[in-house]
């Protein structure tokens, strides 16, 4: 009867040693997931943030050069230039959400001050604003797959924090939940703009 009640406290203690080792080696692996995923957002918005620059280095240009033909849109060039600041201010103390916020309230100027080629014909023979139109195009059609992939990266960071043990883990690791980058309502309600360099007729 001894023997058997030994028998089964070995039993007993090996499944516990068993059953911490299970949970530890769990618990760790998901501590380095959720540092990875952590790192793959850093990552990706870091590539966010190259093409935000370059949107932003070419904007001044872009506004010199309509504000010689429609000197008097003084509200779009102000909104420009208050978001602008705000992503550069936003940038300096390390927020990422409120350059997201920035980024977002540029869109929206900036599709006005595009658009402002329907309302003054003589931007669109003007070489210098359609080839810093030209290159704003390319700039925002790369920063759309950047922003995905750093969208894809929060998606897959959050959904694991949002996981029992996963958020565990993400408290152990000191990882918060991240902040999607979408496309602003104003800039969904933006007019259409035409980046082609094709001649109305």
């Amino acid at each position: 009867m001894m023997k058997s009640g030994m028998k089964l406290l070995a039993f007993l203690a090996v499944m516990f040693v068993g059953a911490l080792a299970i949970g530890g080696c769990m618990t760790y692996s998901g501590y380095v997931k959720a540092i990875k995923l952590d790192e793959s957002v850093k990552s990706n918005w870091a590539q966010v943030e190259n093409q935000l620059q370059r949107r932003y280095e070419l904007i001044p240009n872009l506004v010199e050069t309509v504000k010689g033909v429609a000197d008097q849109e003084k509200d779009v060039f102000l909104g420009i230039a208050e978001s602008r600041e705000a992503y550069f201010n936003a940038a300096k103390g390390n927020s990422r959400g409120e350059q997201i916020k920035a980024a977002q309230g540029l869109e929206g100027a900036l599709s006005r001050l595009l658009v402002l080629r329907e309302t003054y014909p003589e931007l669109k023979s003007n070489d210098s604003f359609m080839k810093l139109q030209d290159s704003l195009e390319g700039t925002e059609n790369r920063l759309s797959v950047e922003r995905k992939r750093y969208n894809d990266s929060v998606e897959q960071l959050n959904v694991f924090k949002r996981r029992p043990l996963g958020g565990l883990c993400a408290g152990l690791a000191g990882v918060e939940e991240a902040e999607y980058f979408q496309v602003s309502e104003a800039a969904k309600e933006a007019p259409k703009v035409d980046f082609s360099n094709k001649d109305d007729g």
